[in-house]
């Protein structure tokens, strides 16, 4: 009878120190699938959600088109013959396995900063996904720019290779939040203008730009085209819920905010907000609104009245947390207006969060105004109380109905 209890208590001590050994491994890929979420890794690497991480979404640059790799550890698909110290030179340099030389699609310039044991965590839980057996051609570039050689010059003029470095003179907060946003946020890959190569340009760092059809916002803390009004609870509500009361996530930032940003902590939240607000002011001076006789004007306002006062308010200062104002508003004064005819034109549906399960939709104008009357309520809306930014064409309305039906 002793030796059966002696037996069992030394059962139990080698079950306890077995469950033991085993959890920082189960620790170490929880905190791999987090960064996995911090990064957006399913934004470009899962096509088919069948077929999680096994690549097959289609990314259109100015060059041509790229396709996600299949990330699972498939050993002939994907990148289960990849060591970590290939996987680490992948994020860090962009250089992957057997020395192929990655594309600025994956955000290496950004990855660069993140640091090592992230990498490790993030490359334990990859090792624990399910293999998929998915070919993937992901260079689908016309010649020359498929040619990867190139990439040699390309990086030598648009990549800093570095991990992050804290700012000591700054909070543990705002390091945590810029550290997010520069690495792996990878705000900067879309919200930073391109220069001919297709490389950022540093010294509009998160400025705005024009990705795929839509307008990525100026999120610097300049007043009239960037997040200056916004508050850090208007930034943790947008990035949490998809709504605040400026705006109302769309296109490319609806998905990031549904397959990301809603999950992030409530900590790295109040980071990103707390550095976003401190970065310098970018941005243009304000014009002056053009003038309330102008014909455009004239014309935009009874359209406006018409189509979208009932939601939008007369006044232009929209419904809390459900129909953004526009009033005052600094994504509508943006230099590019491409995002706003996107949803007159296309309509919008905002995003569903598990915060908000059901988010509001904006309707398609397309079959009941003309180019021209969409320019001009555009127009209005973009010179009308407090808001003043450049006069949307007809063409340019026409031009964006063209991109969308490609």
């Amino acid at each position: 009878m002793k030796k059966r209890t002696l037996f069992a208590l030394a059962a139990i001590s080698l079950s306890t120190l077995s469950v033991a050994q085993a959890q920082p491994e189960y620790d170490q890929i929880e905190r791999g699938r987090y960064i996995a979420t911090l990064g957006d890794c399913t934004a470009c690497h899962t096509a088919d959600p069948s077929k999680p991480f096994a690549g097959g979404v289609r990314l259109n640059t100015p060059f041509g088109a790229l396709v996600g790799a299949n990330i699972t550890p498939d050993r002939e698909t994907g990148i289960g013959d990849w060591s970590f110290d290939d996987f680490q030179r992948a994020m860090s340099e962009g250089v992957g396995h057997g020395g192929k030389r990655l594309y600025g699609a994956m955000p290496f310039t950004a990855y660069t900063k993140v640091s090592r044991k992230d990498n490790a965590d993030l490359w334990a839980w990859l090792q624990s996904l399910q293999p998929i057996h998915q070919q993937v051609e992901s260079n689908l570039l016309p010649f020359p720019f498929n040619v990867r050689t190139s990439l040699i010059v390309w990086n030598w003029m648009n990549f800093d290779k570095g991990e992050f470095k804290p700012d000591m003179s700054k909070s543990a907060e705002w390091n945590r939040g810029a550290y997010l946003v520069q690495g792996l946020g990878h705000c900067g890959t879309c919200h930073t203008p391109k220069n001919m190569l297709g490389g950022d340009k540093s010294s509009q760092y998160i400025g705005g730009a024009v990705v795929e059809g839509w307008w990525a916002p100026n999120l610097t803390s300049d007043e009239h085209t960037g997040l200056g009004k916004w508050t850090q609870e208007d930034i943790v509500s947008y990035l949490r819920t998809g709504v605040n009361r400026y705006d109302i996530a769309s296109g490319p930032m609806a998905d990031a905010v549904k397959n990301s940003t809603q999950h992030w902590r409530d900590e790295d939240l109040k980071a990103v907000a707390t550095y976003l607000k401190s970065t310098p002011k970018l941005g243009e001076d304000k014009p002056a609104p053009l003038a309330a006789d102008d014909s455009r004007m004239k014309i935009g306002a009874t359209i406006y009245e018409a189509k979208c006062s009932a939601c939008h308010a007369p006044a232009g200062q929209g419904g809390k947390n459900i129909f953004p104002q526009l009033a005052n508003n600094p994504l509508v004064n943006a230099p590019s207006a491409t995002s706003l005819i996107h949803v007159v034109v296309a309509g919008s549906r905002g995003v569903d969060t598990d915060a908000r399960p059901t988010a509001p939709a904006m309707p398609s104008f397309d079959g009941t105004l003309s180019d021209e009357d969409m320019a001009d309520v555009i127009t209005f809306v973009r010179n009308s109380w407090g808001n003043a930014a450049p006069a949307v064409s007809a063409s340019e309305v026409n031009d964006l109905k063209k991109e969308l039906r490609k």
